[in-house]
């Protein structure tokens, strides 16, 4: 009996049934039918009340649809752009940073080399210098020397002449 009114159910309600569960009790004959339920589907083209409406929504839903993607669109080029713009900023200041430092490196470099002419100038100078010292050092040492050896050399003569006169002298 229990058969016979699923059967009946089932076919009354024209739904497919998901789980059926029959239990069968001494006291109780009670029957659990658990059943999925079957969508709803109109169609309002085909049913011609309000196919108008349906278009002018439809309309609305593609414009909406459009106007968002062209709005997606041109926030990504826009994005697309200012990341391209900072990218080229940032390439651009690296760069300019880059010719500053060769720049300071140059000047630098000339400073560097500038002063290396000037010291090699000033060891020039020095080293002139300290020639001509010695130059004249010598020269005053030769001058004296030269008049310490006449003044000896006169000594002497005037002391020979002493000694040769003491000499003849006493003989």
């Amino acid at each position: 009996m229990a058969s016979m009114a699923l059967k009946t159910i089932l076919t009354k309600s024209h739904h497919r049934a998901g789980a059926v569960t029959v239990r069968n009790h001494p006291w109780s004959s009670r029957a659990l039918v658990s059943f999925t339920p079957r969508h709803l589907q109109a169609g309002f083209r085909n049913g011609g009340v309000s196919t108008q409406a349906y278009d002018s929504a439809a309309d609305a839903a593609k414009q909406g649809a459009n106007d968002a993607r062209s709005a997606g669109q041109e926030m990504k080029n826009t994005v697309a752009n200012e990341a391209q713009s900072a990218a080229q900023d940032i390439k651009n200041k690296a760069a300019s940073a880059a010719e500053d430092v060769s720049q300071k490196t140059q000047q630098a470099a000339g400073k560097v080399s500038e002063t290396a002419e000037n010291l090699t100038e000033k060891a020039k100078q020095t080293a002139q210098d300290a020639w001509d010292s010695v130059k004249d050092a010598t020269q005053k040492i030769k001058d004296t020397v030269a008049g310490k050896a006449e003044e000896s050399k006169e000594a002497i003569k005037e002391n020979a002449e002493k000694v040769k006169r003491s000499m003849n002298t006493k003989n």
